[in-house]
């Protein structure tokens, strides 16, 4: 059967359309009055195959249309699409899964509706919704049923809260499996082993088919005693028990269609997987370099390690399959409760992990990603993840990624995009360098020699550079003659010993380098990429983008509907200390803090000049700041971002219960999830109430009428 597809797109210059599906890129005929062209076969495009059009100029996608279109089913011999290029409307957030698939539905019944959404017949939105939502790692709950760590069935607990209290949105930090050292430094959840498998410490062991005997609720009873988590302890724990029933039930549990089809479906990365945590668990590291024969990956090797050791890598699969069930069962509870999960996508893969010993052709590995200085560190940070080889991604169509967001669209309605900053570019720092302050942007455009010596430095003398941190430029590593200014050089001696006039003309290369030179050079990376990765998915994407922010950031940002994250302490405009909530965007996620701040409680104790003048200039009081932040304070607070245009105002668990005093650990900086500034850190962070005690205290009812008289619903 011939196929034509045909589409009217009125080009510039220069410009082409191309057809594209999967990784298949196929250039289009122009015909007079723009009309653009092409006829195939059916053969490699049966029913059901998804297409989109691309606008292309001088070998880069400029643009792509907003959604897909579907080959529909046929029996004669030729199908014309006649089709219209659709680009991302205003609206783009109420198409997400969470509002077309009714977790957000609203009856036609009800009045005032404004905006018509791409929903079936009996739901409609209502124009400017906005609802409230609690911020919460899982590992942060606590439940009359918790094992010394917060898990998958405590979110069901906390879906009731979040509904009694009027909210809509749980947020969660990254579920995946961590697991290297087996120690504490195993916590941090953004340096996971696997982008698809879950972390073992978060299964519900009863429901796993772990017996509730004597001994294990003496155990569970120990655990709970302690007021913040015992990772090592735990998950040492969890484990031996998960191998008595694995012991058990596996006989029962492998004959099961369900675990069948979970093999079966995740075969692209499950087995890959367990032969990883058998390696790792053999040769001691996950530094696969020194794994011998199996440094590198082929599926013969892989599946010469799981024969050798069945039983291990059966409990491995095990493990994941009771994970993903109970993962499974909490968004089900959520979504028929009106609750959207929202997940985490990290921006960066741990260099030893399942996904680089695979690829690792799609990573920079003699490269790590951090961020530069900024209110978290002076001295940058470094996180220690090998930085994305785009180009080669980008050879697949980003199969990588795409395949990692449909992941992730299992179990979650919302994601947050971690970094999104990093999708315009990274800071990218030496393997080994020993400080974020050696980093440089990539992609980025470096000076040449001849453009900085024009500019009044000649780094041919080798003043103006040098090894280590006191240097005013470092050289590109690939492209000899070409440097970048070293970020925060004016603190170096090199600076404070130049003249004034060359102190002047290096403060103007230093601006024009980070702040103007690059805009449309990043502008065009970040729709390189991020257009593919949202069209992948219906979740609604949020990203976080504090820090450095080019100003081609907020542009693409709202051109592609991704809701914009805003913090009070961390304000857009560069010239005030504190944002204007009633300022913020609609299309938002506004915040008290997020889990690299401290909460509010421990925030006021911080800077006294700083509290004195937020007080003073934001809460508009007379006097002396008190001592404390007192429920009085964190309710004004509280409510500022309620009452704000932000269709997300979600907060902090912490800061809630900051409402009252009895809910809150007396030292509140043991309510702090991360301190970027001490690495590595311990993420062990519990709540101290029981979700079953808050949900019967007074605050849950005060919260509801905090939350609906702002108009949050």
């Amino acid at each position: 059967m011939k196929l034509l597809f045909r589409i009217t797109y009125q080009t510039s210059w220069g410009e082409e359309i191309k057809l594209v599906s999967g990784a298949n890129r196929i250039n289009m005929c122009y015909n007079p009055g723009g009309i653009w062209e092409i006829s195939l076969p059916s053969d490699n495009l049966p029913a059901g195959t998804e297409y989109h059009y691309e606008c292309w100029k001088d070998g880069r996608r400029v643009r792509r249309e907003w959604r897909n279109h579907t080959i529909p089913a046929t029996m004669g011999k030729s199908l014309e699409m006649n089709d219209s290029w659709t680009d991302i409307p205003a609206a783009a957030p109420f198409y997400t899964s969470a509002f077309a698939d009714k977790v957000f539905a609203i009856d036609q019944d009800s009045p005032r509706f404004k905006v018509n959404a791409d929903v079936t017949p009996e739901s409609m939105y209502a124009s400017g919704w906005k609802c409230a939502g609690t911020a919460v790692p899982v590992f942060s709950l606590r439940t009359e049923d918790s094992f010394g760590i917060g898990d998958f069935h405590d979110l069901k607990k906390l879906v009731d809260w979040v509904v009694a209290t009027g909210q809509r949105v749980i947020q969660l930090l990254p579920v995946n499996d961590t697991t290297m050292t087996g120690t504490w430094v195993d916590t941090y959840p953004y340096s996971a082993n696997s982008i698809y498998a879950l972390h073992p410490q978060f299964v519900y062991l009863p429901d796993a088919g772990v017996r509730r005997d004597s001994s294990y609720k003496a155990l569970k009873a120990e655990l709970e005693a302690l007021p913040e988590l015992d990772y090592e302890r735990v998950n040492a724990e969890k484990d031996r028990l998960m191998r008595k029933a694995f012991s058990a039930t596996w006989a029962k549990v492998s004959k099961s269609p369900e675990y069948k089809e979970f093999v079966k479906v995740n075969a692209n990365w499950l087995d890959a997987y367990c032969a990883f945590r058998i390696l790792l668990h053999k040769t001691g590291t996950g530094d696969t370099s020194k794994w011998g024969k199996y440094a590198s990956y082929s599926e013969k090797k892989v599946a010469a390690v799981l024969a050798a050791d069945r039983a291990e890598a059966d409990y491995h699969a095990f493990v994941q399959f009771h994970l993903h069930k109970q993962l499974v069962e909490a968004r089900d509870y959520a979504r028929k409760r009106g609750v959207a999960l929202k997940g985490d996508l990290p921006i960066g893969v741990s260099r030893t992990s399942v996904d680089a010993w695979q690829n690792p052709s799609q990573f920079n590995m003699n490269s790590q990603a951090g961020a530069p200085p900024d209110a978290f560190s002076a001295d940058g940070q470094m996180w220690g993840f090998p930085t994305y080889n785009w180009d080669k991604m980008e050879e697949d169509n980003f199969a990588w990624w795409k395949a990692r967001l449909k992941n992730m669209e299992q179990y979650f309605d919302f994601f947050r995009i971690d970094h999104i900053l990093g999708f315009f570019r990274i800071w990218e720092i030496p393997a080994g360098a020993s400080s974020g302050l050696l980093g440089h942007f990539n992609p980025a455009l470096p000076y040449s020699s001849n453009e900085l010596a024009d500019k009044g430095f000649d780094v041919s003398t080798g003043w103006y550079t040098s090894d280590g941190l006191d240097t005013l430029f470092l050289e590109d590593s690939h492209r000899k003659g070409y440097w970048y200014p070293r970020i925060a050089a004016q603190n170096t001696d090199h600076y404070h010993n130049l003249p004034d006039w060359q102190k002047d003309a290096f403060n103007r290369l230093y601006d024009d380098f980070f702040y103007r030179r690059h805009n449309a050079f990043w502008r065009d990376s970040a729709l390189r990429k991020l257009p593919d990765l949202l069209a992948a998915t219906r979740m609604l994407a949020c990203g976080e983008d504090l820090g450095m922010i080019p100003d081609c950031v907020p542009s693409v940002m709202d051109e592609l509907r991704i809701l914009s994250l805003e913090i009070q302490r961390m304000p857009k405009d560069v010239y005030s200390e504190f944002a204007n909530t009633w300022g913020y965007p609609y299309l938002s996620v506004c915040a008290t803090s997020t889990h690299d701040m401290s909460p509010l409680r421990a925030w006021w104790h911080e800077d006294r000049g700083v509290t004195q003048r937020f007080w003073n200039q934001v809460l508009g009081k007379h006097g002396e700041a008190p001592s404390d932040c007192t429920p009085d304070i964190s309710r004004s607070i509280i409510m500022m971002h309620l009452q704000s245009v932000s269709m997300l105002a979600i907060l902090p668990l912490q800061d809630y219960l900051s409402l009252k005093p009895e809910l809150c650990f007396d030292d509140p900086n043991k309510e702090r999830v991360n301190n970027p500034a001490i690495s590595p850190y311990y993420w062990r962070f519990r709540m101290k109430p029981t979700l079953e005690a808050l949900i019967a205290d007074d605050i849950t009812p005060y919260i509801r009428t905090l939350v609906r008289d702002c108009g949050r619903k």
